[in-house]
Formats: C-alpha cells, sequence, structure tokens
C-alpha cells in the first residue's frame, strides 16, 4: 500500500467500498462476530491492515445489534411541517426494527453544533436533520455536519448539502414557486407579494423561483414586494397592516408556509379586502391549516410524507452497504382552493 494512500484517514465506508461488503459486514468483522464467512473475514481484516484504519464506536457498534438507534434533530416541534415530518420518520424507522432519539435543537448555531455531537457520542447508527435552517450561509458553519458525517452518515429532510457520506431529500421549492406565480398572473394578479419567514436553504430556491417567474413573464422584480415576518397569525396580521399602511399595495400574496398564508388571510378580514376577488393568497405545506380557515387556502403540497418515507429508504440502503443518491428532488402538487381564482 503507497504511503500516499495512507496518509487521508479511511473511513467504515471506504473499508466496505473496497471489500464489497456492506459497513454491517465490516463492523461484524471487527467484533469478531460468527456470522461473517472466514473469507469474508480474512479480505476485511486485510484490507484494514493496509488501509491502517482505526475504527471508532459508530463502527464496532454497528454489527453488535447494541444501537439500533437514529438520531433526529428539528428546530421545534410546534412548528407543523417539522411535527408531520418527525412523526414520518419515526414511523418509517420504527417499521424497520429502529429506535429513535429526538433533539429539538432550536435555531441558534452553536446549540445545532453541540445537539450534533451529543448525538455522535449516543453511538446513534445515523443521524436525520430535518429542515433547511441546519444549512447556513458560510461553509464554516455547516463543518460540524461535514466533520459529523466522517463517522456517522446524515440524512437531510428538505436541505442540501454536499458531502460524501450526506444524503439529502427535499422538495422542488423552486419550480413550485416558479408555477404558483404563473398561476397567479394567469388569474388576473399584478402585483404579488413575496412573503417569508428567515434565510434557508428552501426559502432561497422559493424566493428565486419568483423572481425567474416574474422575470420570465416580462415583470419587474420589486423588492418592496418581498417582505419578512417571523410571529404567529396575529403578529403576521399587524406587519401586514403595518405594511400595507405605508402604501404599499398588491393583488396576491405567495406565503412560504401555511401559517403565513392564515395570517394574510387575517390581514385581507381586516383590510376589508375581498378574498380571491381583491387578494389571492397562495400558502405552502398543504398543512391542516389550509383547511381550516374559510375561504379554504390555496396551498402547495411540498410532500412532506414522501420525501421522509424516501429519506428512511435511503437510509437504509446506507446502512446496508448499497449505492444511494446524495440528492433527491421530489415534485411538488399545486393545490387549488378558495383563496385563488381560476385561470383567465
Amino acid at each position: 500500500m503507497q504511503e500516499k494512500e495512507r496518509t487521508k484517514q479511511k473511513t467504515i465506508y471506504d473499508i466496505s467500498r473496497r471489500a464489497g461488503v456492506s459497513i454491517a459486514t465490516v463492523s461484524r468483522v471487527l467484533n469478531d462476530s460468527p456470522k461473517v464467512s472466514i473469507k469474508t473475514k480474512e479480505r476485511v481484516l486485510q484490507i484494514i491492515e493496509e488501509c491502517g484504519y482505526e475504527p471508532n464506536a459508530f463502527a464496532r457498534g454497528l454489527g453488535t445489534g447494541s444501537m439500533r438507534t437514529i438520531g433526529i434533530l428539528c428546530a421545534d416541534v410546534a412548528d407543523l411541517y417539522l411535527a408531520n415530518a418527525v412523526s414520518y420518520l419515526e414511523r418509517e424507522l420504527r417499521q424497520n426494527g429502529f429506535d429513535t432519539i429526538l433533539n429539538c435543537t432550536g435555531y441558534d448555531h452553536e446549540r445545532k453544533a453541540a445537539c450534533m455531537k451529543a448525538m455522535e457520542a449516543r453511538r446513534v447508527d445515523a443521524v436525520i436533520l430535518v429542515g433547511s435552517h441546519y444549512i447556513e450561509n458560510t461553509p464554516e458553519k455547516n463543518q460540524y455536519m461535514v466533520d459529523a458525517s466522517v463517522n456517522i452518515p446524515l440524512m437531510m429532510v428538505n436541505g442540501y448539502l454536499k458531502g460524501d457520506h450526506i444524503y439529502c431529500n427535499l422538495s422542488d421549492d423552486y419550480s413550485a414557486y416558479y408555477e404558483a406565480v404563473g398561476n397567479l398572473l394567469d388569474s388576473g394578479c399584478q402585483d404579488i407579494l413575496f412573503l417569508y419567514r428567515e434565510a434557508t436553504y428552501s426559502q432561497s430556491q422559493k424566493q428565486k423561483g419568483y423572481t425567474d417567474a416574474l422575470s420570465d413573464r416580462g415583470k419587474v422584480f420589486r423588492p418592496e414586494l418581498v417582505l419578512q415576518s417571523n410571529g404567529k397569525m396575529e403578529q403576521i396580521k399587524e406587519d401586514l397592516i403595518q405594511y400595507y399602511g405605508e402604501g404599499n399595495r398588491f393583488d396576491g400574496i405567495l406565503a412560504s408556509d401555511d401559517e403565513l398564508a392564515i395570517g394574510a388571510l387575517k390581514f385581507a378580514k381586516a383590510a376589508s379586502l375581498t378574498v380571491p376577488e381583491e387578494l389571492s393568497i397562495i400558502g405552502c405545506n398543504n398543512s391542516v391549516l389550509s383547511i381550516c380557515c374559510e375561504p379554504e387556502l390555496s396551498s402547495i403540497d411540498n410532500k412532506c410524507e414522501i420525501i421522509c418515507v424516501n429519506t428512511v429508504a435511503t437510509l437504509m440502503r446506507v446502512l446496508d452497504g448499497q449505492k444511494a443518491s446524495h440528492k433527491t428532488i421530489l415534485a411538488t402538487e399545486y393545490i387549488q382552493r378558495g383563496t385563488t381564482k381560476e385561470n383567465m
């Protein structure tokens, strides 16, 4: 074995790939399991020796059956989208014989990094990160996830980060918002407000779809028609009342989640604007909120359940040593209800 190959620290994934066996098999070899044939054991041990591989707790524990536990990180289970995603993930993992450890990290970067380290210390088989807010705007702030993926696979629900052992399943937010703008324009809207909460990977894709659609339809992008509101429904309503009172006018609102859209619906009532005749509103997530209002809310179904099912299926392939896609983008669906008009 050349010295050059030894200089880079090898992982259980490298040993698995070179030996042509699953990472679970490599772990069984490390634990001297009788379930592995002598021939396979000798081949794996030879490759381990050649690579100078030093196994960690994850590598040794995977084959013993002592863990079978997946860590789930999400910011806040009070968030309806995140709560649904956690529920779907836990259901799929249980069906595959895995337990879960849930940690609500909040949105602070240092707290998120600390929670990741805590998951590693718990010797979980993998970590699933729920929500695009884990992706931050500098490589330095994302490095803790890349570092963790050296030892355990990371799965991302609706976020994207490039890494050898990072696997991302996400909705096609760009196309969803591109098409939503087209629907609003085709129904007669002229001035469309983009309403969002915080700068995340998902939000950036949604806003790009919004701006590109305006440009492709010959509409001038107006920065004043992009508004951030981080509160609950009543605060969203008050933010829009203030914004409207400052002279800003719009006949369509494209919101980044359903709660924002419900806040917009409350604003419309307070401002005596009829929906959808004078103001059309589209939300996102197609959550239960979309059918708990009058009129019922048009919303983008970002297929949260399908994303979560696919995330767990991808993880099972990874843990079995099979090839798996590092980035899977799933199509969304526009659900038209009473807050938007039919296309003209």
